[in-house]
């Protein structure tokens, strides 16, 4: 096959040309199959497509004929988008140029003689056999075909499957946190987002983003998605709870429609619907809901640990403790991402530190880290530094990476590097 690069003078190539051509390349055409595919550049513009590497789940979404979304702000790095994932998108070169023929032909394609058993079957294509059978083909009636080239690359798209970038969803419904009916007036309602439109603004899929706004436990008001002003929600999450004493509930008795009723009035329905559906789990007992131990005691811990003050730890797990339901009890893992424990100090003591409000650039958040607490164990940095995981990369690949490490008394903590 021969390329003519003329893009205005097409010359049309002939079967002289090819006989002269391999003549001169000292190739022996009984070796070749007796047909000939001439490439030529179109006449026209050629078409803007793009090559894009494609992993098993990305082509099985194609062969299904789902849709898959670029998505990406003017300040924002594209991805791509599944309903399930979302895959990083860079640009790769190619070493040698790419060309898309439509209908060319390869193989046995362009021999006319009947493929024969090969003797061995390692090692053998039908590509090969077409070419090993082609010495019986008659080469007099040679015949030539042109074919158009309908795109050259010299690039690629290539993907990288990363975890949902949720924060765009924070910080979009932060600017409108709901506070109660009576502080709606100060809400520029030109910033509220429906669910489309917010999904159509978040870089990740559908799953993910439903699973986004559950974490950031945002609720649908007037066809609007809200995120909570946290002393609200305490509030009422808080008389919601108290109805267990007050109507003498189980733990796993907790009665839906009872609940809905006596927050008539205190919050709009659509807020006590949703935060309940938040807030509680289905129990053992049938038509019955019980609390998630952890959303409920995060949120008391929340309330308590005040942005600025310092609490002893044994007081603060205490305060903890008798603030909650008769039941539940405090576990530190409740307070991931919400406060920093400090046990090295002369007093231990426990302060608040926000995982969602620190900078999302990575070495600013780590100078953060290290200025608050010198030294850190895996299992403390970990809610800190999962907002800059990928696919590939862990939180301890992370940190190996950006910090130091050291061991004392067996214990390996991670340092700053300057």
């Amino acid at each position: 096959m021969e390329v003519d690069e003329e893009h205005h003078e097409i010359y049309q190539r002939t079967l002289e040309d090819v006989h002269e051509i391999l003549k001169h390349a000292k190739v022996d055409e009984k070796t070749l199959t007796p047909l000939s595919q001439a490439l030529y550049y179109p006449d026209e513009e050629l078409p803007d497509l793009k090559l894009v590497e494609l992993d098993p789940h990305l082509l099985a979404q194609i062969q299904e004929g789902n849709t898959l979304y670029f998505k990406g702000a003017l300040d924002e790095k594209v991805v791509l988008c599944t309903d399930e994932k979302t895959y990083e998108v860079k640009t790769a070169e190619i070493s040698n140029s790419l060309l898309v023929v439509p209908d060319l032909k390869f193989g046995q394609q362009t021999s006319t003689s009947p493929l024969k058993s090969p003797k061995n079957q390692k090692g053998n294509s039908s590509f090969n056999n077409s070419l090993n059978d082609s010495t019986e083909e008659d080469h007099s009636n040679r015949t030539l075909e042109a074919k158009k080239v309908k795109k050259i690359f010299h690039e690629y798209f290539e993907l990288k499957e990363i975890k949902p970038r949720y924060k765009k969803i924070g910080d979009l419904l932060q600017l409108t946190r709901y506070s109660g009916p009576e502080n709606e007036f100060c809400i520029d309602h030109k910033l509220l987002f429906t669910y489309d439109e917010l999904f159509a603004t978040t870089q990740c899929s559908r799953k993910e983003f439903n699973e986004g706004l559950r974490l950031y436990r945002a609720i649908e008001l007037d066809g609007f998605f809200r995120m909570m002003d946290y002393e609200y929600e305490y509030r009422i999450v808080n008389q919601m709870v108290q109805l267990i004493n007050e109507n003498s509930w189980g733990l796993e008795h907790i009665d839906r429609n009872s609940t809905y009723k006596s927050l008539v009035g205190i919050a709009p329905k659509e807020i006590v619907e949703g935060l309940f559906e938040i807030y509680t789990t289905h129990s053992e007992i049938i038509g019955k809901y019980k609390y998630r131990e952890d959303l409920v005691a995060r949120i008391v811990a929340q309330n308590i640990l005040q942005p600025g003050l310092k609490f002893h730890i044994d007081e603060f797990m205490s305060t903890w403790q008798e603030a909650l339901p008769e039941g539940m009890s405090v576990d530190e893992s409740y307070l991931r991402g919400l406060g920093v424990i400090d046990r090295e100090s002369s007093s231990p003591y426990i302060k608040s530190l926000a995982a969602e409000n620190m900078p999302t650039d990575i070495y600013e958040r780590l100078k953060m880290l290290f200025k608050i607490k010198a030294r850190w164990t895996l299992d403390e940095m970990s809610p800190y530094m999962e907002y800059f995981e990928t696919v590939t990369m862990s939180v301890p690949t992370l940190l190996t990476k950006y910090a130091r490490t050291l061991q004392v008394n067996g214990v390996r903590y991670f340092v700053s590097k300057h």
